[in-house]
Parts: structure tokens; C-alpha cells; sequence
């Protein structure tokens, strides 16, 4: 699994190269090329995954928000942020418990095309995140049904412990008018540390997934809105 993660990781790094490369290229053969001090300006983005209150809808048992921010570096690098809160409950006939995280990412965008204009603030983009969500579980009951010796009734403690994750993402953003945004991330999350949950494994992670799962892939669709001034000379 760590070999398939440096390889994707090792993609995401080099696409953009590749990418930037060509940009190069093209724009030594063109007059029409963006000069770089026209998109040297700042730009700061708040969204929200507008999936999550969906999912909250449809599926029983979980319960999470997610939010995500980013701010432009240059050449087209992003800091990326992404955090939120949830929880989640396995009611079985013979086990239940309930659980709840907070969690938080950061990590970087790349766009890996060329803007066609000053003013585009969209594209496509890969990029990659460092994750970890302290949770929370509660003292747990269960039951052991055996007709024989007949049956049997306990309790498991209450546990804190948190899981560490990266990811891989790719996506797409436009600008639909003035600063509103939308796009969707697709993610290849790995836990790093998923031993912990082989016992009583969280039914959902706000921020990563199943919580007894060792590699999840996901989706997120965001809509948000971008601030932006310029940099001073």
C-alpha cells in the first residue's frame, strides 16, 4: 500500500512539471501568452462540501460536514486546508456503540494547465494532504448469543485515540459568477495507523470514511468563494 502511495505521489509531482513545461514552451511561441504580472495577485477560498448534508439524508447511522479553504502561492500552487466534524453509530441486534471525530488536512493544489486568461481562476488540479481526526468512542454493549451455555451481556470501555491518513486528490474548479466557485475532488485516501481500529473500528470518519477500511476513495463537490486583492509592488 506505502508503494502504491509514493507512486501516486511521485505522479502528482510530476504531472505538474510536465504541465508547466509545456505551458513554457507554448508561451515562448506565442505573442499572446498571460505575462506574469498580470496573475500576480492573491486569492483566498472558503467552501463547503454541499455532499455531506446529502449523505447525512440517505444514509443511516452517520452524520458529517466538511469545509475547505485555500490560498494562491504562486505558479499556480495552492495551500489547501479542509476540516469538519461529524459523527457515527453501529446499532447491531448484539453491539452498539457511538462515535464522533473532528478532523483536520492540509497539504497543497497544483493546476496543470495554463490559465487562457488573467482573470481565470479555475482549471484542473491534482494535489496532496496530511490528515488526522481525534475520535471519540463510547463504551460500547454487547451481547453474545449461545444456546448452550446462554447468552451473555457486557460492556467495553470507552476509548480516545486518532487516526492518521493521507491522500491523493484530483478535480476541477470554474467560476461561475464574480467569485462564486464550484468543483468536485475525487480522493485516494490511505490510512497510516488503521491497526487501532481492528477492534470496534468507527462505522464512518468525517474527513476520511470507514473507519475499518485501509485505503477509501471518496468524493466531494464544493461550493464556495473566492476574496481577492492585489499584491503590492
Amino acid at each position: 500500500m506505502l508503494r502504491l502511495a509514493f507512486s501516486l505521489l511521485l505522479l502528482c509531482t510530476t504531472l505538474p512539471a510536465f504541465a508547466q513545461a509545456t505551458a513554457d514552451t507554448a508561451s515562448s511561441d506565442t505573442t499572446s501568452a498571460i505575462p506574469k504580472k498580470e496573475i500576480a495577485g492573491h486569492q483566498f477560498v472558503l467552501g463547503i462540501d454541499i455532499i455531506s448534508p446529502v449523505r447525512n439524508m440517505l444514509v443511516t447511522g452517520q452524520n458529517g460536514y466538511q469545509f475547505a479553504a485555500d490560498y494562491y502561492l504562486h505558479n499556480e500552487f495552492y495551500l489547501a486546508a479542509e476540516g469538519g466534524w461529524g459523527s457515527s453509530d453501529v446499532t447491531y441486534d448484539d453491539l452498539k456503540y457511538h462515535t464522533s471525530n473532528a478532523y483536520f488536512s492540509a497539504g497543497f493544489n497544483k493546476i496543470l494547465l495554463p490559465r487562457e486568461d488573467s482573470t481565470d481562476w479555475g482549471g484542473l488540479f491534482m494535489g496532496l494532504r496530511l490528515g488526522a481526526a481525534p475520535i471519540q468512542r463510547s463504551a460500547a454493549t454487547y451481547t453474545i448469543i449461545d444456546s448452550l451455555w446462554g447468552n451473555t451481556s457486557g460492556t467495553i470501555a470507552p476509548k480516545n485515540f486518532t487516526g492518521y491518513w493521507m491522500e491523493i486528490t484530483a478535480g476541477v474548479r470554474v467560476e461561475l459568477y464574480k467569485g462564486l466557485l464550484a468543483g468536485w475532488n475525487i480522493r485516494g485516501k490511505f490510512m497510516m495507523n488503521g491497526k487501532q481500529f481492528n477492534d470496534l473500528a468507527p462505522l464512518y470518519i468525517t474527513g476520511y470514511g470507514r473507519g475499518d477500511k485501509n485505503a477509501v476513495f471518496d468524493i466531494n463537490f464544493y461550493l464556495s468563494y473566492a476574496v481577492r486583492w492585489k499584491r503590492k509592488r
